[in-house]
């Protein structure tokens, strides 16, 4: 099978969905070269990676060629900023191509990141650099090895020719995998213009896509916001609980599908701060970690006000109340989902395996115990976690070794070691097997993430790269070859370190 040939592409956001986009095609670039090729990700879309990494897929890959039965598209969609609503984004410097079902009857989008400008760039030049792409494909990989929802890229190809920035950097295209590029600020471009048809076939396409279950229910406009903000509690809650940090949660970075999108400005915490920003262009610290939950509660209110119209079929002053009112609900009812998820993580973190009325309220008490800890005396989040597996088979001196007054956790540890007595039955080194299953040893550390792209971005080493994505694969094996990706950076390094969108 020929490359153009492999992708048997279906078009419904093409078809179903007129006037939310631009027909537009690729940009040619003058020399691609496969730098990043996904192959399982391949076979799953059903696609040959030989294929894939011949001449003419890479030409492919790159936007030199169409595929047969793709229909190359900008979507439009509006968004929050910051805060701010802009009512016109769109894809600036992306193409959906079309969809793919994969081997699982799975509805899948493929992207382009990276080929262009088109009629949304707003003065942009639609490129994309090496770093930013390989960094979304590591991230990507990451957070799907760690079982967090994520878009995933398939491949990056370097383009051969320099993207404009603060200096000229090495171009690159990127093609992501997404259950749809459906977005909050969808729904509010359509909403916006008052289009009530559109809003609705907007509405009915992403309940075929994402809730087909709801498809001719009295209720789905309504039961869609409950169900897009049950996915957004536990997609918060698993960020939260690897100490990741989006960095731009704007409406136009939050999907209808519960997948983390939009890798720019994003990292993983080390020291434990609720405030930690890495990102350089959120100087007031509106997306700071301990301010996510918050965010994606307001952002989902941005989704309840797109949708009232449909939530409220009847004009009159009493159904407009009600429906206000029952999408308040939904909106109120957010945290409470959030903190069950996150509290369902947290506790298989602690290696506690009971709840109940007796000691929820101490459990609480001890997990709020335990992160003042680590937040008063600057410890590595990630490597708390997994050092307190160690303490559950009784080795405590890792733990311990991780405070610069190692004696600081000892209250909590017998604390700690006493609830997990009252359990009963449980080994030591069964619960520390658990806990080694949901507390990761490496995630994509931002210093060895900077190294790797660094290295493919200035010399043109990919080794740096393919090491780390091979460790992120396997983040909760503790094995002597990947020690240096399980080891925090100095704190002088981890201080300064800011993360940018690559635009």
């Amino acid at each position: 099978m020929s490359a153009s040939t492999a992708f048997r592409f279906d078009n419904t956001y093409a078809r179903d969905l007129e006037g939310l986009y631009a027909l537009w095609q690729p940009e040619a670039v003058p020399s691609p070269s496969l730098l990043y090729l996904n192959a399982p990700m391949a076979m799953e879309l059903g696609l040959d990676p030989q294929v894939l990494e011949s001449p003419e897929g890479v030409a492919i890959l790159a936007g030199n060629a169409v595929p047969g039965g793709a229909q190359p598209l900008a979507q439009a969609y509006a968004g929050h900023q910051f805060g701010h609503f802009s009512r016109q984004l769109g894809d600036g410097r992306a193409l959906l191509l079309g969809e793919l079902i994969d081997q699982a009857g799975r509805r899948r989008d493929v992207a382009f990141k990276g080929s262009g400008r088109t009629p949304f760039s707003r003065g942009g030049d639609g490129k994309a650099a090496v770093g930013p792409m390989l960094r979304e494909a590591l991230l990507g990989e990451a957070m799907r090895a760690l079982g967090i929802p994520t878009t995933q890229a398939l491949a990056v190809v370097a383009t051969g020719e320099p993207v404009r920035r603060e200096r000229p950097l090495p171009g690159a295209v990127l093609t992501r995998i997404a259950a749809s590029h459906l977005r909050v600020g969808t729904f509010e471009f359509v909403s916006s213009r008052g289009d009530g048809q559109t809003l609705q076939r907007l509405a009915d396409y992403a309940i075929a896509r994402h809730d087909p279950d709801l498809i001719d229910g009295p209720d789905r406009y309504l039961t869609l916001l409950q169900r897009v903000a049950a996915r957004q509690a536990e997609l918060i809650a698993r960020w939260m609980n690897v100490g990741f940090i989006h960095g731009v949660m704007n409406t136009d970075n939050m999907t209808i599908s519960g997948e983390t999108i939009d890798y720019g400005p994003c990292a993983f915490m080390e020291a434990y701060d609720p405030e930690a920003v890495f990102s350089s262009i959120d100087e007031g610290g509106r997306y700071a970690y301990g301010n996510q939950p918050a965010i994606a509660r307001w952002n989902l209110a941005r989704l309840a006000e797109s949708l009232l119209p449909l939530i409220v079929a009847d004009p009159s002053e009493a159904a407009v109340q009600a429906g206000v009112a029952q999408a308040t609900e939904v909106i109120d009812s957010f945290p409470a989902l959030y903190e069950a998820a996150l509290w369902r993580g947290q506790r298989a973190k602690l290696g506690l395996t009971t709840q109940g009325a007796d000691t929820d309220a101490a459990d609480a008490a001890l997990l709020q115990d335990w992160y003042h800890l680590l937040q008063q005396h600057t410890v590595d989040f990630t490597l708390a976690w997994r050092r307190l597996a160690d303490a559950a088979e009784g080795q405590t001196e890792p733990l311990r070794r991780l405070f610069a007054e190692p004696q600081a956790v000892d209250a909590w540890l017998a604390r700690w070691q006493q609830r997990c007595a009252q359990e009963g039955g449980v080994a030591g080194t069964v619960r520390a097997a658990a806990m080694r299953q949901v507390n990761p040893w490496v995630i994509a550390r931002n210093h060895r993430v900077e190294e790797a792209l660094t290295a493919a971005t200035e010399q043109g080493d990919l080794d740096p790269f393919d090491r780390l994505m091979d460790a992120l694969q396997r983040p909760f094996d503790e094995t002597p070859e990947n020690t240096a990706y399980g080891e925090p950076a100095p704190a002088a390094v981890t201080a300064c370190y800011r993360t940018f969108c690559g635009t």
